[in-house]
């Protein structure tokens, strides 16, 4: 019987990204559905499991996907809502590349290192920064978050106030509010690990500061768009040593992201009953990279 994807898209259109990596991973049948709302997600994931027999339902699997994070949890939770008694599939949640993209950063960071009693800020409040940042906790680091303050994104960029430090309170992070690049880079006295979790395009951290930081001993960046957000690092350095100091850059942190996303596919065929939140992707990321 062939393995079929349900591909719930909070898009419009949905990703093509996900889609050929689910090609890439086996999948024998994709269905894709965009601009998935969800009250519309219950119906949907009933429509494809009704059509198997309890025995076969380990054969499809669920995809939530799409730019919007919060949408997508939305869609996530949903679809579990629409199980009853054995009737279940095993579903993943994935929007914008949240939880593989985190959990592979993370997971590089922790595979060569303890990370417990290490002081860790994460400069940004997306879902990906956040994420990070929770599971950086869990590996035992006192974690800050901070968002970036107006004068990084220069006169041409328009700035809005992050919705993420809500978000980041209600996780119980330590989150914080720079007025500017002075604060910001106040925040980091005493810091082990960096992340610079920032918006593509804009320069978080100068060369100058965090070359002679004192107590810095590894930076990760997320962002691959020049200029990146760690000044005078590559977007393909793979924990490269610069000034005493490692450095983990977009490009390098996106070829393992790509092995953990295609095996959390795969993963999702071997029963009926996986949930692939953000923790049980960071688990399968820790046996690969």
């Amino acid at each position: 019987m062939k393995k079929v994807l349900l591909q719930l898209d909070t898009d419009e259109h949905p990703s093509p990204f996900d889609a050929i990596v689910a090609h890439d991973a086996d999948v024998d049948v994709l269905l894709s559905h965009g601009g998935v709302q969800p009250e519309a997600t219950r119906g949907l994931v009933q429509d494809a499991f009704f059509t198997r027999g309890v025995d076969d339902l380990k054969t499809m699997a669920v995809w939530v996907g799409g730019r919007d994070v919060s949408a997508g949890e939305e869609v996530f939770a949903q679809v579990q809502k629409a199980y009853f008694g054995p009737f279940r599939v095993s579903v993943m949640l994935d929007s914008n590349g949240c939880n593989t993209t985190a959990a592979t950063t993370i997971a590089r960071i922790a595979k060569p290192r303890s990370l417990a009693g290490s002081r860790a800020v994460v400069l940004g409040l997306g879902a990906v920064g956040l994420r990070s940042a929770v599971l950086l906790q869990q590996e035992g680091c006192e974690v800050t978050v901070a968002a970036l303050p107006p004068d990084l994104f220069g006169d041409d960029r328009p700035y809005h106030r992050p919705h993420g430090l809500e978000v980041a309170q209600q996780l119980g992070l330590d989150a914080r509010e720079p007025a500017n690049r002075a604060e910001l880079e106040a925040i980091l006295d005493g810091a082990q690990i960096v992340l610079s979790a920032g918006p593509a395009g804009v320069q978080v951290l100068r060369r100058d500061f965090w070359a002679q930081h004192p107590t810095i001993e590894l930076l990760a960046d997320y962002n691959a768009a020049e200029p990146l957000g760690i000044e005078g690092t590559k977007a393909t350095d793979d924990l490269a040593e610069y000034d005493g100091k490692l450095v983990l850059g977009a490009l390098a942190i996106g070829g393992p992201k790509m092995k953990v996303h295609k095996a959390c596919v795969r993963r999702l065929f071997e029963s009926n009953d996986q949930v692939l939140d953000t923790d049980a992707v960071y688990a399968i990321a820790k046996e690969l990279v």
